[in-house]
């Protein structure tokens, strides 16, 4: 009696729950290059075939895909199929409600008031969340999300800062987009709520931006990020399905590591997609700092740092494409790549030029409309 129960019940749990929690998201990184690729490629001819001063398009094709529709702030959602390569299947909350963001206290971790947004992300169903105004948001503790969440910022100055931040930890399918994180500071030795159900003692964390930790099928969007405690962005622990893209960095010292460390093998699935971000001034290095996984960095833009820009150990696989780099006048800090260990495998390739230029300036210039 109680093993055909416990096989109902296993049943049950399997129907309801999403298909993507179960399935692999390590996919084949080669095709997942080439699909990008051919997107960006395809984004960048559409304006020329079109007349150009009649088109919308601006060559990049995760902007292509939901700022060409006049109408996109009733249409919100559609941003979940927009995204590029790794993270691509990160759908966030898109099968959801809409809930709106109209408090920015944070007054209790273990019982937030409805309204705030760690209400909203601790939810066990999917949610598309969205702001009332702008808002200075000033965390308590770390923001525990819970799985199937968008953080939607357009339409509004959203501002993570100046206390704990962002925490993905064991969770997918999380969209973070058009917000503003930065101050992070510390938090823990505190109760935390992370789901209706459960809440939990945290111990102290590391302070970073964004972090993702064992968490699948993320994308990180037209964030603005800078000044914080550890990373800007770190994945770690088995952490793979990732996109970052159109980010804009400034003002930090280690800003990107992907990996734990070279011992932890389980991160030899990472995967990730670098895109169309801009690092800017005051950043140091790490940029990111990779280890044994798979990374595609693609068409970003590094005007500067003052150590180095990429690095890697523990036989990662870099494929860099279609970057600029624009070396600091100190002569003793012009390094690009800085490989801690011989094994590893970086591929720089220009046969597929995206004719970044323009576009990548653009977004330096404008990058306060992302």
């Amino acid at each position: 009696m109680t093993s055909t129960l416990l096989s109902l019940l296993f049943l049950l749990f399997s129907l309801l729950t999403p298909t993507l929690i179960s399935s692999s998201p390590v996919l084949n990184p080669q095709e997942v290059v080439q699909e990008v690729n051919r997107k960006i490629n395809g984004s960048i001819a559409r304006p020329r075939r079109n007349l150009g001063y009649l088109s919308c398009g601006s060559g990049n094709p995760i902007d292509d895909c939901w700022r060409c529709d006049p109408n996109w702030e009733q249409n919100r959602q559609r941003l979940a199929d927009c995204a590029i390569g790794f993270g691509k299947n990160a759908i966030g909350g898109r099968d959801g409600k809409i809930y709106v963001v109209d408090d920015d206290g944070d007054d209790d971790a273990v019982n937030p008031k409805p309204g705030t947004l760690r209400h909203a992300v601790i939810q066990d169903e999917p949610l598309w969340i969205i702001f009332a105004r702008d808002m200075v948001i000033q965390l308590k503790e770390e923001l525990l999300m819970n799985s199937f969440k968008t953080i939607d910022g357009r339409g509004a100055s959203v501002h993570v800062a100046g206390g704990p931040c962002i925490t993905i930890q064991y969770v997918t399918n999380v969209i973070i987009h058009g917000i503003h994180i930065h101050d992070c500071k510390q938090g823990g030795n505190a109760m935390v709520r992370d789901s209706p159900r459960h809440y939990g003692w945290r111990t102290v964390s590391d302070g970073d931006g964004v972090s993702i930790f064992g968490g699948s099928h993320v994308w990180v969007d037209h964030c603005s990020l800078s000044n914080c405690n550890d990373g800007l962005i770190d994945a770690i622990h088995g952490s793979t399905a990732i996109t970052i893209s159109n980010n804009y960095m400034t003002h930090h010292d280690k800003v990107m590591l992907l990996g734990h460390s070279d011992s932890y093998t389980q991160d030899k699935d990472m995967q990730v997609t670098i895109a169309f971000n801009h690092f800017g001034e005051g950043l140091v290095q790490r940029m990111p700092r990779c280890r044994l996984g798979y990374f595609h960095v693609v068409n970003n833009d590094y005007t500067h740092w003052e150590m180095y820009a990429i690095g890697g150990s523990a036989n990662p696989t870099i494929n860099c494409q279609g970057n600029r780099f624009v070396a600091p006048d100190d002569r003793f800090s012009k390094e690009v790549r800085l490989f801690i260990k011989k094994k590893i495998n970086f591929e720089n390739i220009t046969s597929h030029a995206m004719r970044l230029s323009v576009i990548l300036l653009r977004y330096a210039i404008n990058h306060q409309n992302w």
